[in-house]
């Protein structure tokens, strides 16, 4: 089975970067765009596994694991990258961001302006940069320190890339392969501060890969980080679901879901592991093809 982590960028490298972004910064986005398309066509066809992954997730989610899908799916994915490049250099507006549902937002809202610390379990799905320019624009509320948890590990090119090209960087950053005591202690205090952290939930760590725990998604079975719910619990601030699609227009989405279970510690845990697969599945359903996980996200015998 392909892992998440044995999968290499295609069709990277930091000259071809930049040079997109010197012809974004002269000519802007469309130009950019039609070049993406078909280096994203070269990188589709010379690479079978991660197509033959793809294919087989969107027939288990959508019933069309067409080659034609495949390729959308692949196209969708580079055109998020193209929009984080905009996000990171604050060209992306904040009028192109929006709440799906605003009884969630005021909720938020009410936690956020009370200094809360929030823990935000994310996914990769959709673009979670959005938040990015949403954090920063200080519009509707107070600029956010935000913290975020990211395998450093992975996609080296490109994050490299977007560290030459961002403009002043509100985010801090922590490598989820080192969290240990000091890191724990750290997140603490921010968090009790009223800073935020955004943390993965649905990719099992490279480092640890024993950890985990199987749930039915998509009426199959894959495998969730335990680690990062633990984490999560033992913070002790409000948790929230949140994923950021975008829609027919380019605009993005803010989709979120609160997380106020009380019980027992285990029945927390379980409740917690419960709600977001929910969460997440119900997203993935409605937006098959910002779904991005290009490798076997099922395990086992998968049911097509």
């Amino acid at each position: 089975m392909l892992k998440w982590y044995e999968v290499k960028e295609q069709a990277a490298g930091r000259k071809r970067l930049m040079l997109l972004w010197y012809i974004y910064k002269i000519a802007g986005k469309k130009p950019v765009q039609f070049i993406v398309f078909f280096v994203t066509l070269f990188a589709f066809l010379g690479a079978p596994k991660i197509r033959k992954c793809s294919s087989n997730y969107l027939k288990i989610a959508t019933g069309n694991g067409s080659i034609i899908q495949a390729f959308r799916h692949f196209l969708n994915f580079s055109y998020m990258l193209i929009d984080t490049m905009e996000m990171y250099t604050d060209n992306f507006g904040i009028q192109n961001i929006y709440f799906e549902n605003l009884e969630d937002k005021q909720i938020l809202f009410k936690d956020l302006l009370a200094n809360q610390g929030v823990c935000f379990l994310c996914a990769h799905l959709g673009n979670i940069n959005a938040m990015r320019t949403f954090c920063k624009s200080g519009t509707e509320i107070e600029k956010l320190k935000v913290n975020i948890f990211l395998e450093i590990n992975q996609c080296k090119i490109f994050k490299n890339f977007l560290s030459s090209i961002a403009s002043e960087d509100p985010v801090n950053v922590y490598p989820v392969e080192h969290i240990d005591l000091t890191t724990s202690l750290d997140i603490k205090n921010k968090l009790d501060n009223g800073e935020v952290i955004f943390i993965a939930g649905d990719r099992v760590s490279a480092h640890n890969s024993d950890a985990y725990f199987t749930s039915e998604f998509l009426g199959n079975k894959a495998n969730f980080p335990l680690g990062v719910f633990r984490f999560s619990l033992i913070l002790d601030v409000p948790i929230y679901f949140i994923a950021c699609t975008k829609d027919k227009n380019g605009k993005y989405a803010i989709h979120l879901k609160k997380f106020e279970f009380q019980g027992k510690r285990k029945e927390r845990l379980l409740m917690l592991e419960k709600e977001y697969i929910e969460f997440l599945e119900k997203l993935a359903i409605q937006y098959p093809l910002q779904f991005y996980h290009f490798y076997d996200f099922f395990c086992g015998k998968i049911d097509l």
